[in-house]
């Protein structure tokens, strides 16, 4: 028979167990991974902040693109619109008022320098040449008596029967009579020129470009009515007229060729000779008017066209040719902005000799050294740092 436990001694020992010393073991390894995993993955959060804030700065460094300079040491070429004009063109008016009793040439047709182009009725003119003619008849009647009366007052001044003074009388009679047929002739004569320009005539060899009246139609001289009644032009020769700015107009002299073309022959080329330059800029456009002489044998080009006037410049060896896209207007006006050898933009104010378009030639402020930043955003300022793209410079 057991033994049974002595109460006094206290419960028994049951519940009381001591581990294994392995068990204690493998939980301090895996307490330790646990602490490792922890630490690695803060770590790995600081360094992936650490990255993250390193692109997003890199990120705010603007990218440009540079632009490679050179010198232009080709002829550039200048196209500027052009008028074309006749060589002669000449508004035709009336110099006398009254009605037209007929035309002769309308518009299209050539017509001979002197050639009738209409006449015109003029009743009231008629009326004062023929009291101008009877006013001549009068004086010249007055004369003679007074000749007469002269002649026999200096017979009777001999045989002392009138004194001087009457006989002087009479000599200052007839002078007065005189003088009075004379101005009576120059009316006659002026109305009678007057008479002559009832045939309105051509001025020269050419065409009627305009014809503005027609049969029956009051002629008004003077008056607000007093409109060209035709238009003639001379084809055969042509003057085409330019406004060249100021910043060319040394560069284009008398003796040059340039080469145009019109919209009626877009494949036609055209080549006129510079006759003439005005020598003086306009203050309200800045330009020089040029003038071109062409012939116009085959009457291929008409007054009025417009033409596009194409102007080949001699080179300018300093000049240095860049995009128009590298320029910005600044504070100090027209600039580039570039990339200095520490990475840092500086800007350039630049003086412009041509204005070519999609370029542009400075005549000033550049080197061909410089690394000129295309497209430059307004937000540049002096002193920020940019990258550069790794296809520049282009």
């Amino acid at each position: 028979m057991r033994d049974m436990p002595d109460p006094a001694d206290g419960p028994p020992d049951i519940l009381r167990h001591t581990p294994p010393r392995r068990l204690k073991l493998i939980g301090g390894v895996l307490l330790g991974l646990a602490l490792i995993t922890v630490a690695l993955g803060v770590i790995n959060r600081v360094q992936a902040d650490q990255r993250l804030k390193a692109w997003t700065d890199a990120q705010a460094i603007p990218v440009v693109h540079l632009i490679k300079l050179t010198g232009e040491a080709n002829a550039g070429a200048l196209v500027l619109p052009g008028a074309v004009q006749a060589f002669y063109d000449a508004p035709i008016h009336a110099r006398v008022s009254g009605y037209l009793k007929r035309w002769y040439a309308d518009i299209g047709m050539p017509v001979k320098a002197g050639q009738i182009l209409a006449e015109i009725d003029t009743p009231d003119l008629d009326q004062q040449l023929a009291q101008a003619k009877a006013d001549l008849g009068t004086a010249v009647a007055n004369l003679h008596l007074s000749q007469t009366t002269a002649r026999r007052w200096a017979a009777l001044l001999t045989q002392d029967a009138v004194s001087h003074q009457d006989a002087d009388n009479k000599n200052g009679d007839l002078e007065a009579k005189t003088a009075l047929v004379a101005s009576a002739q120059a009316n006659v004569h002026r109305l009678e020129v007057l008479e002559s320009f009832k045939r309105i005539t051509a001025p020269f060899d050419g065409i009627v470009t305009t014809r503005s009246t027609d049969i029956g139609a009051l002629i008004s001289v003077g008056g607000a009515g007093d409109t060209p009644l035709f238009t003639v032009a001379d084809e055969k020769r042509l003057r085409i007229y330019v406004q060249v700015p100021q910043s060319y107009s040394a560069q284009i002299k008398p003796g040059m060729t340039a080469a145009f073309t019109v919209p009626e022959y877009p494949r036609r080329n055209f080549s006129a000779q510079v006759a003439a330059a005005a020598g003086a800029v306009t203050p309200q456009t800045g330009a020089q008017m040029i003038q071109l002489q062409i012939d116009n044998a085959d009457r291929a080009l008409k007054p009025g066209d417009y033409a596009q006037v194409r102007f080949t410049l001699p080179p300018d060896q300093g000049a240095i040719r860049v995009p128009a896209t590298a320029l910005t207007f600044r504070d100090a006006g027209m600039s580039v902005a570039m990339v200095g050898q520490n990475g840092r933009v500086a800007i350039k104010p630049v003086s412009i000799a041509r204005d070519l378009g999609s370029t542009v030639e400075v005549a000033a402020g550049l080197s061909a050294t410089d690394r000129i930043i295309d497209n430059p955003p307004d937000s540049l300022r002096p002193g920020d740092v940019v990258r550069i793209a790794t296809n520049a410079p282009r």
